[in-house]
């Protein structure tokens, strides 16, 4: 599983970040880093993080290696 952020609809809301720590974060300059791979113990953390965001940026690849 991979997750995708499309940069076009995020505003660096950072509510992500809140739900998924492990997973997002907004750097010094306010943008938002994130990783596509993850731990799959943290994939509440991740359905968390997409349906916090308010602009729905967030998708999560559940095929992807």
């Amino acid at each position: 599983m991979k997750i995708f952020v499309d940069r076009i609809k995020c505003q660096n809301h950072g509510l992500c970040a809140i739900s998924a720590p492990a997973n997002f974060e907004l750097d010094t300059d306010g943008e938002l880093q994130y990783h596509e791979s993850f731990d799959e113990e943290h994939i509440d953390d991740i359905e968390d993080a997409i349906d916090s965001c308010p602009l729905q940026a967030i998708l999560l690849n559940r095929d992807a290696a």
